[in-house]
């Protein structure tokens, strides 16, 4: 089940009386859990009847203590345990038992919650399994790097707001998947806007702080028609500008770029359409892509693959570096255009 799901399920007061929320990416189980804490009793219910408790403070058996009373001068009560890898009792059977047992008899008037972040349940645990069978079980995984402006484009509906697709990519690629900083970043852009304003670049720009000229998609951009000079531009500006630009936040971008254009070698059919929905990018770029294979034989796509993996483990100290990270960037991009 997604989150939309458990969400327009919680909205339509479908409950369930145990809910176990894990995975990777904390932005969409702090979306159910934000719900539960804040929507489903009222004000003066919530006094009495809303529990948080917090994984590193609490045993199994207080939680469930907690989860088996009756709610006071209200129709349930809600019981959360926040920071839910951090209880132990997860990697003991004793404890895992103890929520087992419960499963099969749980308070029909509480509603539990765990918010399992960074990480999952062992699924061959007994308890996974019957978890999966008798719970309500979320994995929030991260969502894929293509599909990031796709997802701020629903964002920025959602919140009542247009964006074009050159201001979608800008957002993407210079903030990456992490959801929190996305909704964050976003969200005070639209502070300054007016409602069913069009997001551009320009908006962008000023807002976001990503330059225009000076970004990732640009450097893609660069790349791409193998424009020597603009890259080394772009990448001169990167190192002038580390915080914002980061080598490490910049290689998976390169690195996806040149796994497209391996992709698209593979490709039988060359139409924008299909390049588009094999790769994850908006069509208007798609050509762009193809114009590119000329320039970069199926060789050189998958040595440059290696430059950017060699580079990956260089920056992450797996291999010594002998220059700065600034200068690792710029050796990068002449290996990646000769």
């Amino acid at each position: 089940m997604s989150a939309t799901e458990i969400l327009n399920n919680l909205q339509q007061n479908k409950l369930s009386p145990v809910y176990f929320l894990q995975g990777a990416e904390p932005y969409f189980i702090d979306q159910v859990c934000n719900f539960l804490e804040n929507n489903i009793l009222n004000e003066s219910e919530r006094g009495f009847n809303l529990i948080v408790l917090y994984g590193k403070d609490v045993a199994m058996h207080e939680v469930l203590t907690h989860a088996r009373r009756f709610p006071m001068m209200a129709e349930r009560q809600v019981v959360i345990v926040k920071e839910a890898h951090l209880l132990k009792d997860f990697e003991r059977e004793e404890g895992r038992a103890l929520l087992e047992n419960y499963l099969d008899n749980p308070q029909p008037t509480t509603v539990l919650a765990f918010c399992y972040k960074y990480g999952k349940l062992n699924g061959n645990l007994k308890l996974a399994k019957k978890l999966k069978k008798q719970a309500v079980v979320f994995t929030s995984e991260p969502i894929k790097d293509w599909e990031v402006s796709k997802w701020v484009g629903a964002y920025l509906r959602d919140k009542g707001y247009k964006a074009d697709e050159m201001a979608l990519q800008l957002i993407a690629d210079h903030i990456g998947n992490n959801l929190e900083r996305l909704t964050n970043e976003i969200d005070k852009m639209l502070l300054n806007l007016p409602t069913g304003t069009v997001v551009n670049p320009e908006i962008v720009e000023k807002h976001i702080g990503v330059s225009r000229e000076y970004n990732v998609f640009e450097l893609n951009n660069a790349l791409l028609k193998k424009d020597a000079t603009k890259a080394y531009r772009i990448v001169q500006y990167f190192g002038a500008n580390p915080k914002d630009n980061h080598p490490l936040r910049v290689l998976p971008v390169l690195y996806r770029l040149f796994v497209q254009l391996l992709q698209v070698h593979y490709l039988h059919d060359r139409s924008d359409s299909t390049v588009a929905r094999t790769i994850g990018v908006p069509a208007f770029i798609a050509r762009q892509y193809v114009q590119a294979l000329g320039r970069y034989p199926l060789g050189k796509v998958l040595r440059n693959i290696q430059h950017l993996h060699h580079t990956d483990l260089v920056l992450k100290g797996v291999e010594q570096p002998k220059t700065s990270e600034g200068y690792i960037l710029k050796e990068l991009v002449y290996k990646l255009l000769h």
